[in-house]
């Protein structure tokens, strides 16, 4: 995988943005041309969010977190939903041009589904295309700040391109989100003390 030096625009953006910042649940018009919104109000996922941020345990956090994912799973429309799913079973196949094709759907019918992008980002990454990658997490992050699964895949971008200090800052956003992450915890230990030992 060749990896780059990323634009500092894209930084600033992407590792500034608010970890606390409120959002209204996202609203798309569908392909029938009808609005469509997320399953969970915005107080509930909000809630959740504000739980996880304040949970020390990590196997109620990791409860948390998964109900928070799977609220951002689902896109509200059965055909966004569709495309998911075929777009996973691609996947699986090892096809990722149709994957990618569904994806790009997605994110057409409806861009403010933030779990289309994510997916899209994740599938750049495993095809060994970082700044795709990079640039898809951005939308993400855009449209929730919050968005922990994605801020991790940040950090791995990062690390894997030798970015040390991007990547504990991300890290660090992260457990600004999710504090009670073991693995999260233990990559922001190691890479403190690698930069510490770097700087003596």
């Amino acid at each position: 995988m060749r990896f780059f030096r990323l634009p500092s625009l894209i930084l600033v953006s992407v590792l500034v943005a608010s970890a606390s910042m409120a959002q209204d649940a996202p609203t798309t018009t569908g392909p029938s041309g009808n609005t469509v919104s997320a399953p969970q109000t915005p107080k509930t996922q909000a809630m959740l969010l504000d739980a996880l941020k304040r949970e020390r345990d990590p196997d109620k956090a990791r409860s948390i977190a998964n109900q928070i994912r799977s609220n951002w799973t689902d896109s509200g429309s059965a055909t966004v939903n569709l495309l998911m799913q075929w777009a996973n079973g691609s996947i699986e196949e090892k096809k990722n041009g149709a994957a990618l094709d569904f994806l790009d759907q997605v994110t057409l019918l409806q861009p403010d589904y933030p779990e289309g992008w994510n997916r899209r980002a994740t599938l750049h990454f495993t095809m060994g295309d970082a700044r795709k990658s990079m640039a898809d997490i951005h939308q993400v992050l855009l449209r929730e700040p919050r968005y922990f699964p994605a801020i991790a895949g940040l950090a791995t971008i990062f690390t894997q391109a030798g970015e040390d200090e991007m990547a504990l800052k991300a890290w660090e956003r992260f457990l600004a989100v999710y504090p009670a992450e073991r693995e999260a915890r233990e990559n922001v230990m190691k890479l403190t003390e690698k930069l510490a030992g770097s700087r003596t």
